[in-house]
């Protein structure tokens, strides 16, 4: 059992959570659909060069070949949309190929049309243009039959990571999910235990799907925490209102249907372009502001001996635990590792160079690490420390949506910091302030916000909470 400011919470299980741990697929995915748009532009140049040597003589006929590289980026842009490079092509490759032909369909009439209407048609020649489009579509079907020899040799037939819990209810399998035991891991969805919380997150992180197998009475608790984790959940059930259900999914051969709980706030896109957007702002941010870092680490050092940096464990992505980086502020004996006490203005346990790097929000930059570690973004809901309180209550027992706000990764800084929601907690409304702002940031994520709100951080690193 593990002890938090006088509460009992369950221990891990016996069997180690993190051997159920799964490595991502999302990264191989990603390198199979970037090899899928190089091997299709070959085969498009390849289909075109053998179309002008069987019918014009030659391998490359520029007028020819420039109908081939007009015709590509039409091509790539209906590809793109209509999802011909996506996980479903690569489970399923008549799928896979069906959106192709459609999309080499469409790009050719709008070829066609564009070549009319600038009357350039004559540039090249139609009979050797139609061959060259029929030849790559054939070149296409072969390469799309081959893709799941490949991933059954490579991949051992697996694309996505699914996962299967059975906490009680009817009967659920799918071939190549891995199936759980709620009992087994001490799985309860109606504990506010952040242990248990962390023990979750574990199991589903890098999870493509989860469909969870429980009773009715259970349902809307297991779609409240897939929503907090972020994950593609579903549950078996009839549809049901009360569980805020996104879609149904049907499994014909199963003789069941579940219902779309779930699917995480970020698509494929917003996540890459906000983890670039943070690699770059936290490398940019070490390197110029690395003189303030080497000499507050110095007078860190010189005041008082101790170590230079505080570690503490926090409330991450998926309500798992993190390791997050400070610059100490603390004289050494009087840590507080939970978090169970708010600072005060008049606190004794703060060193000199302490109170000015808290008060300049210096204290905050080691987790630019984090950022760089994927633990944290530039960006995002502000982690907590597990026995953080407001009014003598834990955060979870103030408002039962709080586990929702770690469905993306905590943030440097956040929509709540620069509203001016910073600081102790010390009523209700404090946290419930940052909670709902926190929510409207996850709700309502783009790229310009996330710059708008690191322009407006630099506005107020001094605060008046800061302390």
């Amino acid at each position: 059992m593990n002890k938090l400011s006088g509460t009992l919470f369950e221990a891990a299980p016996p069997d180690r959570v993190e051997s159920k741990i799964v490595a991502s697929l999302e990264r191989r995915r990603l390198r199979a659909y970037i090899l899928m748009l190089v091997v299709d532009a070959a085969l498009l140049h390849g289909a075109f060069m053998l179309a002008s040597r069987l019918y014009l003589g030659t391998w490359w006929q520029q007028g020819h070949m420039l109908a081939a590289q007009a015709l590509l980026p039409l091509f790539f842009t209906i590809a793109l949309y209509n999802r011909t490079y996506g996980v479903t092509a690569l489970s399923d490759w008549l799928f896979g190929l069906r959106q192709a032909l459609k999309a080499l369909v469409i790009s050719t009439a709008l070829l066609a049309f564009v070549a009319f209407y600038t009357k350039s048609s004559a540039e090249f020649s139609r009979v050797a243009v139609t061959l060259g489009i029929l030849l790559f579509g054939a070149s296409m079907a072969f390469v799309r039959r081959s893709i799941p020899i490949v991933i059954d040799t490579f991949w051992e037939g697996k694309v996505r990571n699914q996962l299967v819990i059975h906490d009680g209810g009817p009967d659920f399998d799918l071939d190549s999910a891995v199936s759980i035991s709620a009992a087994k891991y001490r799985l309860d969805p109606t504990a506010h235990d952040p242990f248990m919380l962390d023990r979750l997150g574990k199991l589903l992180r890098n999870q493509d799907q989860v469909v969870v197998s429980t009773p009715s009475e259970r349902r809307e608790n297991w779609a409240f925490l897939l929503k907090s984790a972020g994950v593609k959940g579903e549950i078996v059930s009839e549809p049901a209102h009360v569980l805020g259900a996104v879609g149904v999914h049907r499994y014909e051969d199963r003789g069941r249907t579940t219902l779309v709980v779930s699917t995480g706030p970020l698509g494929l896109r917003a996540r890459i372009t906000k983890r670039v957007f943070d690699i770059v702002m936290a490398v940019g941010g070490l390197i110029a502001l690395s003189p303030i870092l080497a000499a507050v680490a110095i007078m860190i050092k010189l005041e008082d001996g101790g170590p230079v940096f505080f570690v503490q464990r926090r409330l991450g992505r998926g309500n798992q635990f993190f390791d997050m980086y400070k610059f100490r502020s603390m004289r050494e004996e009087k840590l507080d590792q939970d978090g169970s006490r708010s600072t005060s203005r008049a606190d004794d346990r703060i060193t000199r160079i302490g109170a000015f790097i808290r008060r300049t929000s210096v204290d905050e930059l080691p987790q630019l690490l984090n950022v760089l570690r994927g633990d944290m973004a530039i960006v995002g809901p502000r982690p907590h420390a597990l026995g953080s309180r407001a009014n003598n209550k834990f955060f979870w027992e103030v408002d039962g949506t709080y586990w929702q706000r770690h469905c993306l990764k905590p943030g440097l800084t956040g929509l709540a910091q620069v509203r001016g929601h910073r600081g102790a907690t010390e009523q209700e409304k404090d946290l419930t302030d940052r909670l709902q702002s926190d929510l409207e940031y996850i709700a309502g994520w783009s790229l310009r916000r996330d710059l708008e709100i690191v322009f407006k951080t630099a506005m107020v690193l001094q605060h008046d909470n800061a302390f």
